[in-house]
């Protein structure tokens, strides 16, 4: 493991099993009364349970989520579709870059922000997000007015381009999205990739939820996504709706009748 992954060799690679899931519709999703089953089921078996987000959202708005414990604090983040890879900043509160785990991130990247924005200016059906992200630059997408020549155009700058949800327009380095980045993750920490539950719910959670490892699309997924996914059979499709359908996978994978390492 990097020697800047803090508190990271028992943290995870001891744990029964590791959740490593999306937030917006995934662990974040389903009625009140589901997330807070979910979210008490984990914070009882903390001990035998390890949990990381893998999100889109960015680490400050992490820290605001689990402020007030309601939410569980993840051990570890991708964030930022997978272009930010965090860990504890030492204060019990917040999450600071990993920048061993991001050093290819970084070099894939470059200086490519202002590129895109400069390329992207004007095009039909973005809106730029005013957050300033380190390695992608993401858009608010209006599907009905979408000009689908931004992927060219991306493409031809050596990037990669991901819609998801039928309203997100994100731009990454290329070959990087959330599962080569949990993958780094998970090899870093030594954790066995067999004892990883991915749990998502639209196409960015795709390349986590088709790494191989045992995973999950919750009952809201969107349709693009169970149509890319197939019938791959590590993959079980859950009735339940975002952290019902994570319970449902728990159940369906019999993690918890596995002893911790």
């Amino acid at each position: 493991m990097t020697s800047d992954s803090p508190n990271a060799g028992p943290v995870l690679t001891e744990k029964a099993m590791v959740l490593a899931t999306d937030l917006d519709g995934t662990f974040l999703g389903g009625s009140a009364a589901e997330r807070d089953a979910l979210y008490g089921w984990l914070q009882d078996n903390r001990a035998r349970v390890g949990l990381i987000f893998v999100t889109g959202r960015d680490l400050d708005f992490i820290a605001r989520l689990t402020a007030d414990g309601r939410v569980p604090r993840p051990d570890f983040v991708v964030g930022d579709v997978g272009t930010t890879i965090a860990g504890p900043d030492g204060t019990g509160r917040g999450f600071a870059p990993l920048p061993a785990l991001e050093v290819e991130i970084a070099a894939r990247w470059g200086d490519a922000g202002a590129r895109v924005r400069a390329a992207l200016d004007g095009m039909d059906g973005l809106r730029l997000q005013p957050t300033p992200f380190r390695y992608r630059v993401s858009y608010d997408m209006a599907p009905d007015r979408f000009d689908p020549r931004a992927f060219d155009i991306v493409r031809d700058m050596g990037l990669d381009a991901l819609a998801s949800d039928n309203r997100f327009f994100d731009v990454l380095p290329r070959g990087i999205s959330k599962g080569p980045s949990l993958r780094r993750l998970l090899a870093d920490l030594g954790v066995a990739e067999d004892r990883v539950l991915v749990a998502g719910d639209t196409l960015n959670d795709l390349s986590m939820l088709a790494l191989g490892l045992p995973a999950v699309a919750v009952g809201n997924s969107e349709p693009a996504l169970i149509e890319r996914l197939g019938g791959a059979a590590h993959v079980h499709h859950a009735t339940g709706h975002g952290a019902a359908g994570i319970a449902e996978a728990i159940r369906r994978f019999d993690f918890m009748a596995r002893s911790p390492v």
